[in-house]
């Protein structure tokens, strides 16, 4: 698909070097999306002593994209795990996406289709979106960026003491932040998020916590709430996409994916 790779090999970290915002573990295989003086490009780290292999199971080259299967083998040569990756090129940069392990795809398209949200895909098949279109940024049951995905809502009326400016969009982990210039949450679980712990903590753990510490860096949100948002919503990897209404924002299901583990790029 005209990217360039690179192959890195690494030792096993040693538990006492580990970093404090490191995953714990050692992952046979890491994908990652790097810079250099050529630009940027796919790198694959691969833990030495381990076995494991990298399968392009799909291709488009002139879409840009590719489904990719990892698996990993026992010193038996039994096959102990597998995941699948959706790798491309969208707008400004490439991109390398997990893909859920209860979705049993075998082509991008289907790749495609496995991203999306349960609540976007019924609402193609109510509208009768067309297959081409569902593939598409934006149609008429949605307007995608990035991971996001914004669905237009009727009768949201919010308070206006509840509006939210400049509130970013963002699942967390080290992720970059989108951008909403109006956004209004409904419901959900209040947490508190700092960069020690980016998933959020309820409020009684938070609480729980020393004074001192709580103190420094902590944000209150809304977990699993419903989130409206409408004007600008900006990002530095994605063209700019302006929403006339309140549309209800969904994320990928690339969280549900175990995968995301070998993964260390975020968008």
């Amino acid at each position: 698909m005209g990217a360039r790779v690179k192959q890195v090999e690494v030792a096993p970290e040693p538990m006492g070097w580990r970093r404090v915002n490191s995953r714990g573990e050692d992952l046979p295989v890491v994908l990652d999306i790097k810079r250099d003086n050529r630009g940027s490009f796919f790198e694959v780290r691969t833990l030495i002593g381990t076995r494991q292999e990298l399968l392009v199971l799909n291709a488009e080259p002139r879409k840009k994209h590719l489904l990719l299967l990892s698996r990993q083998f026992d010193s038996a040569g039994r096959v102990v795990a597998k995941q699948k990756f959706l790798c491309g090129h969208e707008e400004r940069h490439w991109f390398v996406a997990a893909i859920p392990e209860d979705e049993p795809v075998s082509t991008v398209a289907g790749a495609q289709t496995a991203l999306k949200p349960t609540e976007v895909r019924l609402r193609e098949e109510t509208l009768g979106i067309k297959r081409e279109q569902g593939f598409r940024r934006r149609n008429a049951a949605f307007i995608r960026q990035g991971e996001w995905f914004f669905v237009p809502a009727k009768g949201v009326a919010p308070d206006p003491l509840r509006l939210l400016r400049n509130e970013p969009l963002s699942r967390g982990n080290g992720s970059k932040a989108h951008w909403a210039e109006l956004c209004y949450r409904s419901g959900g679980e209040t947490v508190y998020v700092s960069a020690k712990y980016p998933g959020g903590l309820s409020v009684d753990d938070y609480k729980a916590l020393p004074e001192q510490e709580r103190k420094f860096g902590f944000r209150m949100m809304k977990r699993d709430a419903a989130v409206y948002v409408k004007g600008e919503i900006t990002h530095p990897d994605h063209k700019t996409v302006f929403l006339e209404g309140w549309h209800r924002v969904f994320m990928n299901t690339e969280n549900r994916s175990m995968a995301m583990r070998f993964l260390a790029f975020l968008d």
